[in-house]
């Protein structure tokens, strides 16, 4: 071979070898958050304030912390305005991750598009995070390997409320021969509760009137005026968006007291009541976290984020309010199951499938709530193979007229009669599919077995 021959040989080796792709951990140190948000339409301020608290979250670990042990994180947003449709369209376009930097969880905020993507983002190995809501028996981890219904399910939600029905009427049993409205978004968010609400009705002997609202609510008249000839003794407002000041503002002109009105996780903000003005003032609805600054995770993301101008909130008067602190709670849980995924799989940029296991594997205890800083923000959270809900209480909060003040303790779902109800609708799904299910114990002892 002559010198010539060789030298061309030689740069052409060379050049296959440049052509090589590195792995997606070798490209870009960062990790990818794929972002379906909705800043615009009638749900902007929970899209706004979620994704808001959101984002600074992930820039306070990034400004404070470097990173989750130095890989930093990264984002982008795609507008959904809460189209299914458009939900669908930006999953697709995100899920591959951006400049080599691999998506670790998807969460939309929206049960529409969760229903439209659940089965993608478990084809795609792509945890899909419904917090505060979703499919319910997505809560079965067994059927649902990639779906994560965090804190509160809808069916736990529900069974909360009448639980603390039940309080207030002085037991459970006091429940019987009374009257009980629920008010739904038209949506399959605001329809997921009906059939457990009617369980719950025929086991407590309470009369239940289920209405259904159209979207985006803003006309509720003849809905109110049903209500008045059917005289309950407490409605749940199972609301979104401007659906809330519209049920509040109508119930004062029909007359029925706002005191006996209780808002579900998703009619329980600042944006839901003060619009409403003197309309609100007494209205009662359950949250799994407080508003506030003072929790000192928020007080290190005004330090890092906020006071050097890169807040992500449009209105800052926002900040520390309810949807904001549900983001800031939502970051909180998607960097806690990377950095457990990390400490298994390694400190580096992980995939989907790896932050799977970080979520299922979550326990966030008193001892590392309080190294977050979010004592009293986050209730303790234990996930496994079979639960993806982990929490199920909620606390119940009331309107003054210019800010929510907590007036219970945590109240816990009724999760020993609701879990059969999961599991059967979770097999069913599994049968009509031909979905696998997993073996929880044979799963765990291979864990085991691999450390």
């Amino acid at each position: 071979m002559s010198r010539l021959t060789r030298l061309a040989a030689a740069l052409a080796l060379a050049g296959s070898a440049l052509a090589v792709t590195l792995p997606a951990h070798a490209q870009a140190k960062e990790q990818y958050f794929p972002l379906q948000s909705y800043r615009v339409g009638p749900y902007a301020a929970g899209g706004s304030g979620f994704f808001g608290g959101f984002i600074d979250y992930l820039q306070l670990v990034n400004a404070r912390d470097g990173g989750v042990n130095g890989v930093k994180l990264t984002w982008s947003e795609c507008e959904t305005e809460y189209v299914v449709e458009k939900g669908v369209e930006c999953y697709e376009r995100l899920k591959k991750g951006l400049n080599g930097a691999p998506a670790a969880a998807t969460n939309p905020l929206s049960v529409g598009i969760a229903y439209a993507t659940l089965d993608r983002s478990t084809r795609d190995k792509l945890p899909l995070i419904t917090i505060n809501h979703g499919r319910t028996d997505s809560t079965d981890g067994r059927v649902f390997p990639y779906v994560f219904p965090l804190q509160l399910n809808p069916y736990s939600e529900v069974s909360a409320i009448v639980n603390y029905i039940g309080q207030r009427a002085g037991g459970l049993d006091k429940l019987k021969g009374s009257k009980i409205a629920v008010l739904y978004h038209g949506s399959p968010y605001g329809k997921e509760t009906i059939p457990v609400l009617e369980l719950l009705a025929k086991k407590y002997g309470f009369e239940l009137t289920q209405i259904e609202v159209p979207h985006p609510g803003n006309e509720q008249q003849s809905q109110w005026l049903t209500l008045r000839r059917v005289k309950p003794d407490w409605v749940i407002l199972r609301g979104w968006g401007v659906m809330n000041p519209v049920a509040l503002k109508t119930a004062k002109k029909t007359g029925f007291p706002v005191d006996h009105i209780i808002g579900n996780i998703w009619s329980n903000s600042e944006d839901d009541a003060a619009p409403a003005g003197d309309a609100a003032k007494g209205f009662i609805s359950i949250t799994t976290h407080p508003s506030g600054s003072n929790f000192p995770v928020l007080k290190d993301i005004d330090k890092f984020v906020v006071q050097p101008g890169h807040g992500n909130l449009a209105d800052p008067k926002r900040f520390g309010n309810v949807y904001y602190n549900l983001g800031v709670v939502n970051g909180i849980l998607n960097v806690e199951a990377l950095r457990v995924a990390q400490a298994r799989f390694g400190k580096r940029p992980l995939t989907g499938e790896e932050v799977r296991w970080g979520f299922e594997n979550l326990n966030l205890d008193d001892k590392r709530l309080a190294e977050l800083g979010a004592t009293g923000l986050v209730q303790r959270l234990k996930l496994s193979c079979a639960d993806h809900e982990g929490g199920g209480a909620v606390r119940f909060q009331q309107w003054d007229g210019k800010q929510w003040n907590v007036i219970s303790d945590w109240v816990q779902a009724d999760r020993a009669l609701l879990r059969p109800i999961i599991e059967q609708s979770a097999l069913k799904y599994a049968q009509e599919t031909g979905t696998p299910v997993r073996d929880c114990a044979k799963e765990a002892a291979g864990t085991v077995a691999a450390k």
